[in-house]
């Protein structure tokens, strides 16, 4: 799974990865967690929800999708991944895979080994990119109560790769920036978007222990462990 994540590069890096049409401000976020805003990108729909230019938009979206049916947002803290292998199918989920996919921006992500009686946190990134793209879905969610809609997002996972695999058995699925657009686009149909997030392809990553700490969302700097 995938339930912490950083995105400390520079804004304008960020930009220019991603090609979007803003230029957010972005304050380093060492650890990244669940009910928090996340910069995701979409296609022709900026943080305002208004587009439909066709261009690439910035936009704040809060991190556990809530389905657009569901009666209480606590559904969400449940639907902070989609697994690859059945997001197609699966109630929560398959209406914005359908028409709703979204890039999550990232430049590193968390996962928790056992060792000696306790769970190790280990920082994995990318070496030959600084900045990647998680694969996500968004969708609108209207409270019944207070009738403010909330958009919301998930990230999706996939079996790790045999580099990861001694960590945790699954990892986010990182996307080629060749298949940002065909992923983004709703024109793709489903079939070609879940080959997409089925076929990863071999990375190289580096990883290395972090300190316990992160495991309180509360703190925000994330200290070297080795």
């Amino acid at each position: 799974m995938c339930g912490r994540y950083s995105l400390t590069t520079p804004a304008e890096a960020v930009r220019a990865y991603f090609d979007f049409v803003e230029q957010p401000n972005l304050a380093p976020r060492a650890n990244i967690a669940p009910r928090q805003p996340v910069a995701a990108v979409r296609l022709g729909l900026g943080e305002d929800g208004a587009g439909g230019d066709g261009q690439r938009h910035f936009a704040w979206l809060r991190w556990g999708l809530i389905p657009a049916w569901a009666n209480d947002a606590a559904i969400g803290d449940r639907m902070i991944n989609a697994r690859a292998e059945s997001v197609a199918e699966k109630p929560a989920f398959r209406a914005a895979f359908r028409a709703r996919r979204c890039l999550i921006a990232a430049d590193g992500f968390y996962e928790w080994r056992s060792e000696g009686g306790r769970k190790q946190p280990y920082r994995i990134t990318l070496a030959d990119s600084p900045v990647f793209g998680f694969a996500g879905l968004w969708e609108r969610w209207r409270d019944p109560a207070s009738q403010e809609t909330i958009a919301t997002c998930t990230i999706l996972t996939s079996e790790a790769s045999a580099a990861l695999r001694q960590i945790h058995p699954r990892m986010p699925v990182i996307l080629n920036p060749a298949d940002f657009a065909a992923w983004l686009s709703p024109a793709t149909a489903a079939a070609e978007a879940l080959a997409l997030v089925r076929a990863q392809p071999a990375r190289e990553f580096a990883t290395y222990r972090v300190s316990p700490r992160i495991n309180n969302a509360a703190n925000r700097q994330v200290s070297d462990d080795r």
